[in-house]
């Protein structure tokens, strides 16, 4: 089941690392990311994207003919950064395993429930024979990316040049997706 776009987005604590459901809570709250990929030469390929969550996955609408499909086809390894959209900025990495899927019903959800987190506000079921029309003539698929770890960067900024304030850090680390909290 596709989660509803979230009200508000989580807000990442300032002093501490991210609890492990929190680090998932962030993920589930907001929409967008940097989709990467490795490439077959060169470095890794990254694009802005808007991604989909569900309980346990985060979905991806992309064409079939683009570098991102190709990619998940060849290697199903792929990085997703999400972004806080808030300052201070603080992003999430998400190492997931990925796998395409071209069921045109899903292609269709997906396409309306990212053009919903693109404006704001869930599509009409008016748009759907509009948004099939486009899933078949771009010949879309969706990209299913099960997390299996995270890596989160605390938002830590300077809030003024004033030297009274000091600017903390602490190291974050490689949790992997379904680790529980600490007791």
């Amino acid at each position: 089941m596709l989660l509803p776009l979230a009200s508000e987005p989580f807000e990442v604590p300032t002093d501490r690392d991210m609890l492990p459901s929190e680090r998932r809570t962030f993920v589930r709250t907001h929409r967008t990311c940097v989709f990467g990929y490795p490439r077959l030469k060169d470095g890794p390929a990254m694009s802005i994207v808007y991604y989909v969550p569900t309980d346990d996955e985060l979905l991806v609408s992309t064409m079939a003919g683009r570098g991102k499909a190709r990619a998940v086809d060849r290697n199903g390894k792929v990085s997703i950064c999400v972004l806080d959209e808030r300052w201070p900025f603080a992003y999430l990495q998400v190492y997931a395993d990925a796998v395409i899927e071209r069921d045109p019903g899903l292609v269709v959800d997906v396409m309306m429930a990212v053009a919903g987190r693109m404006s704001g506000e869930p599509l009409g079921d008016e748009a759907r024979p509009f948004v099939e029309s486009m899933a078949a003539e771009e010949d879309r698929v969706v990209v299913r990316c099960r997390p299996y770890a995270t890596f989160a960067q605390p938002p830590r900024h300077l809030h003024s040049n004033d030297q009274e304030e000091k600017i903390t850090h602490w190291v974050s680390g490689t949790v992997p997706w379904d680790t529980p909290d600490p007791s």
